[in-house]
């Protein structure tokens, strides 16, 4: 009754409350009835147009955290895809390229330093080969107890700078991709978002991600307090010692999985992202639409959730390749590639060895999309509100 009285003050008058909002659909429903006064009589149809007009029109939601009802989700939904194709045929679908691949970017260094201590623990769980670890705690604990609380933090330096750079290309090629694969009407179709999602974790997965990683889980790996035993020093000092000994190739093992890895994820993650927002927000691609933090936190989280599932197996695969030195001369490797790691894993530790490390990826991933998303949707939307 308060928000009426403030946005329609002719039509409510001097009535408030129930009163009010009893007289209102009154006026609504009626417009039949005689009056003896004639004045009364046109008073009556002016606040019945009021009424009308006040009972059409959905009350101000601007700035508010708020679900969309079935019911409006239904009847706006062809509206709003329709203006969301229109803008796409004048190029104005949301921001450019260049502005989601920087909102990925700072999305990206907020998540490594939050989460970077889930991501040791993953990884020590899934190069432990002898039951050393019992369990997520049981490593929480005994990486703290043995090495300290700056173990869980061990190539954080890498991890951050491969997280910035990774969700800008990321970002920046899957917008590149949606542009280029929209019909002429603007409309872009479940399997061809599929498909951009898939080049997208594709060209991550080669440019960013494997070079990064293998620096990163060789950081990892490393177990004591004394740097002087340390084989590696550093972030460069480990990359150049893998160069020195393995070749340049060396920053790539493991790319054939990374690639099946990051392209599966990539394409779970932005495809359930546009239905996630659109089944419980009511957001459509270029609707103008600002998703408040908490909103974009949910989608984030939730559109994270299949990848890894679907992905085990090719994480590990790619772990315990990117692990792996080079083997002396006169010896081999034990993992002599993609498929070769998969079958010797299956034969020496059995089918749940494809998906050891599950759980803390569950753990990291969709909270750390959930940053991510949450991040990105806010630096897009400050662009997008400038830009009207």
């Amino acid at each position: 009754a308060s928000v009426i009285a403030r946005h329609h003050p002719p039509v409510v008058g001097a009535r408030t409350g129930p009163a009010m909002s009893g007289y209102l659909r009154e006026l609504a429903s009626s417009g039949s009835s005689s009056f003896a006064s004639t004045s009364y009589t046109a008073e009556k149809k002016h606040h019945q147009e009021h009424a009308q007009h006040l009972f059409q029109s959905p009350l101000p939601t601007k700035g508010k955290f708020f679900i969309p009802s079935a019911r409006e989700k239904t009847e706006n939904a062809a509206a709003t895809s329709a203006a969301a194709g229109a803008a796409a045929v004048a190029g104005k679908v949301g921001v450019s390229p260049a502005i989601k691949a920087v909102s990925g970017s700072f999305g990206g260094i907020i998540e490594a330093c939050c989460l970077q201590p889930v991501d040791v623990v993953k990884t020590r769980l899934q190069l432990d080969k002898t039951g050393q670890y019992k369990g997520i705690a049981d490593c929480f604990k005994k990486i703290h107890a043995n090495e300290g609380t700056k173990a869980l933090w061990k190539g954080l330096t890498p991890f951050a700078t491969h997280l910035c750079f990774k969700y800008m290309l990321r970002m920046g090629t899957n917008a590149t991709f949606q542009a280029g694969l929209r019909d002429e009407n603007g409309y872009l179709s479940t399997q061809r978002r599929m498909l951009a999602g898939f080049g997208a974790g594709v060209c991550e997965a080669v440019m960013i991600v494997t070079p990064f990683e293998v620096v990163k889980i060789r950081l990892q790996q490393q177990k004591g307090l004394d740097p002087s035993k340390l084989k590696y020093k550093g972030t460069f000092h480990c990359a150049r010692t893998i160069i020195m000994e393995e070749g340049v190739k060396g920053l790539w093992s493991g790319v054939g999985p990374t690639i099946a890895r990051n392209g599966t994820n990539q394409m779970c993650l932005f495809t359930a992202k546009a239905q996630v927002d659109k089944t419980l927000w009511g957001k459509y691609d270029g609707d103008g639409m600002v998703l408040h933090p908490a909103q974009s936190l949910i989608s984030g989280g939730l559109a994270a959730t299949f990848g890894p599932i679907a992905t085990g197996p090719f994480d590990v695969m790619k772990t315990r390749l990117m692990a792996q030195a080079k083997a002396p001369l006169g010896t081999e490797a034990k993992y002599k590639g993609f498929l070769h790691a998969g079958v010797v894993i299956f034969r020496e530790e059995g089918i749940f060895a494809m998906w050891k490390g599950l759980l803390p990826r569950l753990m990291r991933i969709p909270p750390g999309q959930a940053i991510t998303w949450m991040v990105a949707d806010q630096v897009v939307g400050f662009v997008e509100r400038r830009q009207e």
